[in-house]
C-alpha cells in the first residue's frame, strides 16, 4: 500500500492566529487588495470547506526536525546523552531542568516567522504550542460555520464535521501533555477582547478531549479509500483522519488521564485511576478489533522494519509501511533531517561534523535477550535470563542488533575511506578504543552507536545525505498494542485483563508485539505474571525497547512520575576490555568476550516536582489573572 498524503481538494489558505484574527464566526476574513472573496466563500460546498481543512494539516508539527537551536532532538528522557558541553541542544536543557528554553522551541520561531502553517519552512513547523491554538481556532472556526455547507452530500458534512472534531481534541491533548492545565476552547473567541477562559484540571480538559475524539470516530470511516469522497483520489488517502485514527487517540487521551502524575491531581492518589483505565482499554480494545478485522493496519515484517523509521535511495518514499496509524508532518521529509543523521550519529573518527549525541547505556540495558528474559543486572550473570557480562552481547533481543551498533561492528564499508586504517573501519567501542578517545569532547562517551533510523553503513554511502527520508510516527500499531496492554491490566488490576468486547488479553498484546513477523522475541516469562506489579515492569520495558529513541520516553517517564526518581535520572556509560583478538571481534562481534564489563554514570539529573509540567510563557500567564503559571515557574 502506498503511504503518502497529496492535497487533492482545493485549498484556501486563509491566516488565522489564536486571538489575532478573526472579530467573529460570521466575520472571518480581512479581505486583501488583491482578492474579493464572499465570507460565505470557503464553506459552501464540499470542495471549498475540505480547502479550509487542509491547513489543520499542514499544522501537524514536526518533531524529529524543528531547524533551529534544539537541533533536531526529540528524546528527552534517560535514552540519549548529547555532547554535555553543547549548549544549544534543548536535551541539555532537560538534563539541567532549564524548562524555560522552550519557547525558543515550541513557541520562538512562531513568532519570528509570522506564524503560517502553510509554509514549508521547517523553522514553522516545529512549534507545537502556537501551531495548535492556531489549529483549534480554525477548527472552532469550522464548527461554527458547518451550517452554512449546503451543497454536500451526507457523507461529506459527515467527513468535515469528523476532521473539526478530531482536529479540535488532538491539539488540546497535544498541548496537555506537556502543559497540563490549558483552557479548552470550543467556541470561536472574538479578538477584540482579553479571553477570560479558566484553566481546567487535566481530568476536565481530558474529558472534553474525549467528546471531540469520540464524536469524531462516531462520524469518521475506517478507510477513505471505501468512500464515495475518497474513491477519486483511491491510494492516496492513507493519511487522511479516520476511525481508528480517532479512537486510539481517545484511549491515549484516557490513558494519560489515568496515570499517575495525572490521578494524583484529581484523587491524591499516585497510582492508576482504575476507571478512566478500563475507559482507555475498552477504546483501544475497538480500535485494535476494527484493524484486525479490516487489515486497515499491520506489523511491518521485522525484515522491513528500517522502513517503518526511515528509507534511502527510494526516490523520498515516506516511510512507516502499514504500521504507521499517524505520521508527524511530512513538509519537506525527504531532506529536512538528512545532514542530522549523517553528522550527530556517528564519532569525529568518521565524521568531524556535527553535534554527537548516543544511546545512554542505562537505556540499552532494557533490551533484554531473545527468550524475552530481561537482565537484571549488566555487570552480574543471570542463569535464569542467560545473560553474562563475559559476553554481553550475546544472544539478545534481535532488536538490539537493529538498533544499537556495538563493539567490533563495522561502521564504514569501504577501508579507503578512511584512510584504509581498520581501527576506523571497525567501532572501537571498548574502554581506551578510538572512537571513545579521539576528540574526547565528541567522542562515543557512552560506549554504544544508534543504528535505528541511522544506517551502521550510512557515512559509506556516497549520495546518503541527498537519498534518505526520516519520519517520526507519532502513532504507530505496536504503539497501540502496548497502550492496550498496560491500560487493560492496569484497570482490570491483572495481566490477563482484558476490554469486554476484545479478545486479546494485556499480557497477550504484548506477546503479540514481540512475535511480530521476523522477530519472534520470547514471550513475557511466567515469573512476571503473578502479579500486576511484576507485569508493569514488563510491559514498561516492552514499550522502551519497541518506541526506543522515538520520542516516547519522556512524556511516558513523566505521566509514570518516574522522572525525578532513580536510575530514571542517571545517564551512564560502558566500560570494557576486549578479551579476543581484534580480528576475531571484527569477525563476530555478537559473540565477543569481554573483560571488566561495567557501567559508570556520566550524569545524573537533579529535578523536582516543578519539572513534570512545561512552564507557560510568562506573556500568556499575564493576559488575565485566571491564566495561572504551573507550580514552581
Amino acid at each position: 500500500m502506498k503511504r503518502n498524503i497529496t492535497s487533492v481538494w482545493l485549498p484556501i489558505t486563509i491566516g488565522f492566529c489564536f486571538i489575532l484574527v478573526l472579530s467573529s464566526c460570521k466575520k472571518y476574513l480581512d479581505k486583501s487588495p488583491l482578492v474579493d472573496i464572499e465570507e460565505t466563500e470557503p464553506f459552501k460546498d464540499f470542495r471549498n470547506f475540505q480547502g479550509f481543512t487542509e491547513e489543520l494539516y499542514s499544522a501537524i508539527p514536526i518533531l524529529s526536525s524543528t531547524q533551529n537551536a534544539g537541533h533536531s532532538n526529540w528524546n528527552w528522557g534517560d535514552d540519549e546523552y548529547w555532547e554535555p558541553t553543547e549548549t544549544r541542544v534543548w536535551a541539555n536543557s532537560i538534563d539541567q531542568g532549564n524548562y524555560p528554553v522552550w519557547n525558543t522551541i515550541f513557541y520562538g520561531s512562531w513568532i519570528r516567522t509570522g506564524g503560517n502553517p502553510s509554509s514549508q519552512n521547517n523553522w514553522d513547523k516545529g512549534n507545537l504550542w502556537g501551531l495548535a491554538w492556531y489549529s483549534i481556532r480554525k477548527a472552532n472556526i469550522g464548527i461554527a460555520n458547518l451550517d452554512l455547507l449546503k451543497d454536500a452530500t451526507p457523507e461529506e458534512k459527515r467527513l468535515l464535521e469528523g476532521q473539526l472534531y478530531f482536529f479540535r481534541g488532538w491539539y488540546h491533548f497535544m498541548l496537555m501533555q506537556y502543559w497540563g492545565h490549558i483552557p479548552y476552547i470550543d467556541v470561536a473567541l472574538p479578538t477584540d477582547e482579553t479571553p477570560r477562559l479558566k484553566q481546567l484540571s487535566y481530568r476536565e480538559a481530558a474529558d472534553k478531549v474525549a467528546a471531540d475524539l469520540q464524536k469524531a470516530a462516531d462520524l469518521l470511516p475506517v478507510n477513505w479509500d471505501e468512500t464515495t469522497v475518497g474513491a477519486q483520489t483511491r491510494g492516496n488517502n492513507n493519511f487522511r483522519i479516520n476511525k481508528i485514527m480517532a479512537l486510539a487517540f481517545l484511549g491515549k487521551n484516557l490513558l494519560y488521564a489515568a496515570s499517575p502524575l495525572m490521578n494524583r491531581e484529581a484523587t491524591g492518589s499516585s497510582s492508576y485511576n482504575e476507571e478512566y483505565s478500563k475507559k482507555a482499554a475498552d477504546v483501544f480494545g475497538q480500535a485494535l478489533k476494527l484493524t484486525e478485522e479490516t487489515g486497515r493496519y499491520k506489523l511491518a515484517d521485522f525484515s522491513q522494519y528500517s522502513q517503518i523509521f526511515y528509507t534511502f535511495n527510494q526516490n523520498g518514499k515516506i516511510p512507516g509501511l502499514e504500521e504507521a496509524i499517524f505520521m508527524e508532518n511530512l513538509a519537506g521529509a525527504a531532506g529536512r533531517f538528512r545532514w542530522n543523521q549523517v553528522n550527530d550519529y556517528r564519532p569525529p573518527t568518521i565524521n568531524n561534523s556535527g553535534i554527537k549525541v548516543y544511546p545512554t547505556a542505562n537505556y540499552v540495558d532494557f533490551y533484554g535477550m531473545a527468550n524475552g528474559q530481561p537482565i537484571a543486572d549488566p555487570e552480574k550473570a543471570d542463569p535464569i535470563s542467560g545473560y553474562d557480562p563475559q559476553y554481553p552481547w550475546r544472544d539478545r533481543d534481535p532488536r538490539f542488533y537493529h538498533d544499537i551498533m556495538i563493539d567490533g561492528e563495522k561502521a564504514v564499508n569501504n577501508a579507503a575511506n578512511v584512510g584504509n586504517n581498520q581501527f576506523r573501519q571497525y567501532a572501537s567501542l571498548y574502554t581506551g578504543g578510538l572512537y571513545r578517545t579521539d576528540n574526547p569532547n565528541k567522542a562515543v562517551f557512552t560506549g554504544y552507536m544508534l543504528s535505528k533510523y541511522i544506517s551502521k553503513l550510512m557515512n559509506d554511502w556516497d549520495g546518503y545525505k541527498e537519498n534518505n527520508a526520516m519520519v517520526l510516527s507519532l502513532l504507530r500499531l505496536s504503539d497501540l498494542y502496548l497502550m492496550y496492554a498496560e491500560a487493560a491490566s492496569e484497570g482490570y488490576n491483572s495481566p490477563t485483563g482484558k476490554a469486554p468486547g476484545y479478545s486479546k488479553t494485556a499480557v497477550d498484546a504484548v506477546n503479540f508485539v514481540r512475535s511480530r513477523p521476523g522477530l519472534n522475541v520470547g514471550p513475557v516469562a511466567d515469573r512476571f505474571l503473578s502479579s500486576q506489579e511484576g507485569f508493569r515492569s514488563e510491559y514498561r520495558r516492552e514499550r522502551a525497547v519497541e518506541l526506543a529513541f522515538e520520542g516516547h520516553r519522556f512524556n511516558d517517564l513523566r505521566r509514570w512520575q518516574l522522572l525525578t526518581q532513580r536510575p530514571y535520572t542517571l545517564k551512564k556509560a560502558v566500560e570494557f576490555d576486549r578479551d579476543m583478538p581484534n580480528n576475531d571481534v571484527y569477525a563476530n562481534s555478537r559473540n565477543a568476550r569481554v573483560r571488566n564489563f561495567r557501567e559508570r554514570i556520566l550524569f545524573e539529573r537533579q529535578l523536582g516536582e516543578r519539572h513534570y509540567w512545561m512552564p507557560f510563557l510568562l506573556n500568556d500567564v499575564n493576559m488575565y489573572s485566571d491564566f495561572k503559571q504551573n507550580p514552581g515557574w
